[in-house]
């Protein structure tokens, strides 16, 4: 069965009200066994052991160095966590968990069987329960519905991730009678959300404060040991982490590859920061994910370096940076 997927890519106020998004540049490793959350324990950031009560978590992969690997969603599905990430990120990840995982009672693979897709919108909750009679008035987290699962992301614009086999996933896509638009859209809600969307390109880069990841609870200070631990926590009590992730936006900004952000001093410019994620609509405005330094002023003057004529604003996020 072939999928049309849109594949236009709206500024974020010509987005229809309701929408599926189809997360081909998505997938996420699978951890089961006895010892699944007794493992993970010791190589994330968060606290695996509160995902019982939590049912969904943010968190991070770090090296021995404390630079983030992926970040990803952790949730249960079938009796096995999955971390839910880009793909372009799997395979380091996945690499290094197996490494460890050798000594464990856990098996730890790709779940290349599984597709993914969200659903998008002010009725959401309404077209899921158009999809699934059994789903309860009060949708938490993580729910199972037969073989399919459904994941709540919170956040200023309401979207369940829904994750089945590819031909259940294909059957849903039809029966939801929604315009299915590209991972590009899923991109650009992250970016204004402020959730890190990090990829190959980027990773082993930045310690998981950098990529607000405290600001997300998606770094425990209070659970032990793990990978790249002392790193993080050395950032945190010592207050030596100087940058942050920021959500940035422009007009009529032609966006090249991997750009650089820079800011102005008096007649100068100077760089500011890196990119992360870049979205750019075809009426030629752009959001950008970039990690500048954390002090930096709403006000600044901020320009992309190879497009001088640029201009770039700094975007609220729904969160604050405090690292309490």
């Amino acid at each position: 069965m072939t999928i049309a997927i849109n594949t236009t890519k709206p500024s974020l106020e010509n987005l229809p009200s309701n929408y599926l998004i189809s997360l081909e540049d998505y997938s996420a490793i699978s951890l089961k066994g006895e010892e699944q959350s007794k493992y993970l324990q010791g190589q994330v950031t968060c606290d695996v052991n509160e995902l019982e009560q939590k049912n969904l978590l943010n968190g991070a992969h770090c090296n021995a160095k404390g630079k983030v690997f992926a970040c990803f969603r952790l949730f249960n599905r079938q009796q096995q966590h999955l971390l839910f990430q880009p793909k372009s990120t799997i395979e380091p990840s996945l690499a290094e968990l197996k490494k460890f995982g050798v000594f464990a009672k856990v098996e730890i693979s790709a779940t290349d069987q599984l597709s993914f897709i969200a659903v998008v919108g002010e009725q959401a909750v309404e077209k899921l329960k158009n999809q699934f009679s059994q789903i309860p008035d009060n949708l938490t987290p993580v729910i199972q519905q037969g073989t399919t699962t459904l994941v709540y992301i919170a956040g200023n614009v309401t979207r369940y991730l829904i994750i089945d086999e590819a031909e259940q996933i294909n059957h849903l896509i039809t029966t939801f009678e929604l315009p299915v638009f590209s991972t590009e859209i899923w991109k650009l809600l992250e970016i204004i959300e402020g959730i890190p969307a990090l990829t190959l390109q980027n990773d082993n880069e930045y310690v998981p404060q950098m990529l607000n990841m405290q600001a997300i609870q998606g770094i425990s200070f209070t659970k032990g040991c793990y990978l790249g631990q002392e790193t993080v926590a050395r950032m945190q009590y010592l207050g030596k982490n100087k940058k942050a992730l920021f959500a940035l936006s422009g007009e009529n900004t032609e966006v090249l590859v991997k750009p650089v952000i820079e800011k102005q001093l008096g007649e100068n410019w100077r760089k500011a920061g890196d990119v992360t994620s870049i979205y750019q609509a075809d009426n030629g405005q752009c959001y950008i994910q970039a990690v500048l330094n954390n002090d930096i002023e709403s006000s600044t003057q901020l320009r992309i370096k190879d497009h001088p004529a640029s201009s770039l604003s700094i975007i609220e996020l729904p969160y604050t940076l405090n690292q309490e």
